[in-house]
């Protein structure tokens, strides 16, 4: 099965990225992964994707912070937020800056690509900006 959709991983973990690329390109996904926010930011002035997953706690850009830069660049852009460390304060945060969902690391596979579909068929509300 081959999609469309282009996904971006952002995590700082090389083994998180690895994982994460692997389940989506078996799912047919075309996918980049990148090691930080900033790289990610700049991925995206290059590039467009439908998806972002990105890792909550990241060295020197924090994943709230780029989910903020990420919607002031790059509003119709999509976003899956992945920590092994979340309480509700930052579930709420993230949910409120946009994040279209917020799971827990390990990732599970069967809850991932659940996510994927049901994000990906999903009417995305249209800003009045």
């Amino acid at each position: 099965m081959q999609n469309r959709e282009k996904i971006l991983v952002v995590d700082d973990e090389e083994n998180a990225r690895i994982a994460l690329r692997a389940i989506l390109q078996n799912e047919g996904y075309q996918v980049d992964s990148v090691a930080n926010g900033f790289e990610a930011l700049e991925f995206l002035r290059m590039h467009k994707v439908n998806v972002v997953i990105s890792d909550l706690k990241m060295p020197e850009m924090n994943g709230l912070s780029f989910l903020r830069e990420l919607n002031r660049r790059y509003p119709s852009t999509r976003v899956i937020m992945v920590t092994a460390y979340g309480g509700v304060e930052s579930y709420l945060e993230a949910i409120q800056l946009g994040a279209f969902e917020y799971i827990h690391k390990p990732v599970k596979v069967d809850e991932l690509k659940f996510i994927m579909h049901k994000m990906l068929t999903e009417e995305r509300p249209v800003n009045a900006n």
